[in-house]
């Protein structure tokens, strides 16, 4: 190898694109829920004083939107890294199902194999944990659909 020669190496973008994706939607499912969730415990835990001058009521307020936004940061990023850390899984499972020659069923069977890590990381029973399974079997293969589908329209634009 010569002195000036660069290293390059290949990253599917699907690697990072998905789990990114996955960061950014967890970030405001999670964020939206959990300033909710903080005002109404705010709420429950300040209803027996409730303020009695103007200037009361904005602290009140005040302390509630606040309360609420940090909630919301926490919740996000908490929900975020756990939708992330998903994507990741079904990603890598993907990745070393293609490796292993298996191209045509990678997806359904990283959402049969992320079905069923999810059902033992969250100790799901067994009805409950076939039920994730069957999900993510659909999703898979809703994935493979629509795959074959973006296939069969690049061939149809190529001249």
């Amino acid at each position: 190898m010569e002195e000036n020669e660069a290293i390059h190496i290949s990253i599917p973008p699907r690697l990072y694109q998905v789990p990114g994706a996955a960061l950014g939607v967890g970030t405001v499912i999670g964020a939206v829920s959990g300033s909710r969730k903080e005002g109404l415990r705010f709420l429950a835990e300040n209803a027996h004083r409730a303020p009695t001058t103007l200037r009361g009521w904005y602290f009140y307020k005040k302390t509630k939107n606040y309360r609420m936004m940090l909630g919301g940061l926490r919740e996000g990023g908490r929900q975020g890294m756990k939708l992330s850390a998903t994507a990741v899984g079904w990603v890598t499972i993907e990745e070393s199902i293609r490796r292993f020659g298996f191209e045509q069923a990678a997806e359904v069977g990283a959402g049969v194999g992320t079905g069923a890590v999810f059902g033992l990381v969250y100790r799901l029973g067994l009805r409950t944990t076939g039920q994730s399974v069957l999900l993510g079997f659909l999703v898979g293969l809703g994935m493979a659909g629509m795959r074959k589908v973006k296939e069969s329209l690049e061939l149809e634009v190529e001249p």
